[in-house]
């Protein structure tokens, strides 16, 4: 590898990618690096593209398939589009040129298939560093449709590359409108979605629309044409105007004993895609914890199978199923599914379910009421609500209601021990 020119400090990292380089048979290696000059490379081009694909030189990796494939895409943009005029002749240099090509393989862009794209959109990989490639490609990634896709459209839509997607502010309906949604699909937003309503940040627009449920809908207006509308909008753009309560209350908070604790909750509501409003602010009086807590207990129920949008909702009925640890969020979602049967939509009706104790409310509700249908003793099956959001007062009435013996039962087997002192008052 030394003697074909690969820099000595270069060697480590190729080693820790991939040690089976080094179990080669120098000659086969040799014959290797040989073969992929006859692409039409020289050799420091080739190091380059050794260094930041460096499965090319596994010993498990033949000549052909994906090799050929990514060497057909590599000589399409480096030769016929003559890219080789265009970087220096070292291998940092084209060490740094491969690997903003990289980007768009690491997307899932299939190796073999975008050469031509590439070599159209070469000004994409001699304008831009890989890490505003890499911010851009995350941003839309952001919006949960494929990376593939994604790749595709930068590559297709050079320009967005140059837009700045984190400082402009935005106001959603404003927004909505400027991307050609009519009046009454936008009062059909704010009915539906008040707590995303007011202004916020371009950096936060992918959750934002992910909130509104139009993800899918933006993806397709910048892939089809209209992508220019989002380095041209500004607030003025027939936007809301600032919303005076959030305003006072930004103050209020500005001068409060723990100002940045709760900006950086406020920031977190804002990622989710909540807007400056009335709403926001009700919400974020209830959320406790760090913003990377709440980011965490977010994402746990996000990965537990609830929508975006209506977890955003569901925070919004009721904020404090964001104020417990995401290990005990978990153990309520899978008692909710596996145990009771019910589907995660009842969510959508029912969030402040998440905010009951499981061990102390839920479980001796809902296995008490089941024991009873099981026995004969109660005819009517209750909802989750009914079961569990009914006062100690009102449960205990109803479960006489079914039978008079019901809350001793409830005493001696099902009930938590701190229901004791108020059902030994009731019964005697």
């Amino acid at each position: 590898l030394s003697g074909f020119g690969f820099p000595w400090n270069r060697l480590g990292k190729l080693y820790k990618e991939e040690i089976s380089i080094f179990g080669e048979d120098p000659k086969e290696l040799s014959k290797k690096l040989c073969g992929f000059k006859d692409y039409g490379f020289n050799s420091v081009t080739v190091i380059g593209i050794c260094l930041v694909f460096p499965y090319v030189l596994s010993r498990e990796c033949k000549l052909g398939g994906e090799i050929d494939a990514l060497f057909d895409d590599l000589k399409r943009v480096f030769i016929d589009f003559d890219l080789v005029s265009c970087v220096e002749g070292n291998v940092d240099a084209w060490y740094e040129f491969c690997r903003k090509i990289r980007v768009f393989y690491d997307l899932g862009c299939e190796k073999g298939k975008i050469g031509e794209l590439m070599g159209r959109s070469r000004n994409i990989f001699l304008e831009h560093p890989e890490d505003v490639l890499i911010k851009k490609a995350e941003f839309f990634c952001r919006l949960t449709v494929r990376n593939r896709d994604v790749g595709l459209m930068l590559l297709e839509r050079p320009e967005i590359l140059n837009f700045d997607l984190e400082n402009p502010v935005i106001s959603v309906l404003g927004f909505l409108k400027l991307f050609g949604l009519k009046a009454q699909e936008l009062n059909s937003i704010a009915q539906k979605y008040p707590h995303v309503l007011g202004r916020n940040r371009m950096v936060n627009l992918p959750c934002m629309m992910r909130a509104l449920d139009l993800h899918e809908w933006f993806f397709s207006k910048m892939k089809n044409g209209t992508h220019h509308l989002l380095g041209s909008y500004v607030v003025g753009n027939g936007g809301e105007n600032l919303d005076d309560f959030f305003k006072d209350s930004l103050e209020r908070i500005q001068s409060s004993r723990t100002p940045i604790h709760t900006i950086s909750k406020l920031n977190f509501l804002h990622g989710i895609g909540y807007g400056e409003n009335k709403l926001t602010i009700k919400v974020l009086a209830h959320l406790h914890g760090t913003s990377r807590e709440l980011q965490e207990r977010f994402d746990c129920l996000l990965r537990n199978g609830i929508e975006f949008s209506k977890l955003c909702k569901m925070v919004s009925l009721s904020p404090k199923i964001l104020n417990q640890k995401p290990e005990i969020i978990e153990q309520k979602v899978q008692f909710l599914y596996n145990e009771m049967g019910s589907s995660l939509q009842y969510l959508d009706v029912f969030p402040a379910y998440l905010c009951y104790d499981l061990e102390k409310r839920i479980k001796p509700r809902y296995r008490f009421h089941m024991w009873l249908m099981e026995k004969g003793l109660c005819a009517t099956k209750y909802s989750l609500a009914s079961m569990i959001a009914t006062s100690e007062k009102n449960f205990i009435a109803r479960i006489f209601g079914i039978h008079p013996a019901a809350p001793k039962l409830w005493l001696e087997c099902f009930s938590n021990k701190n229901h004791c002192s108020y059902l030994q008052e009731m019964l005697f």
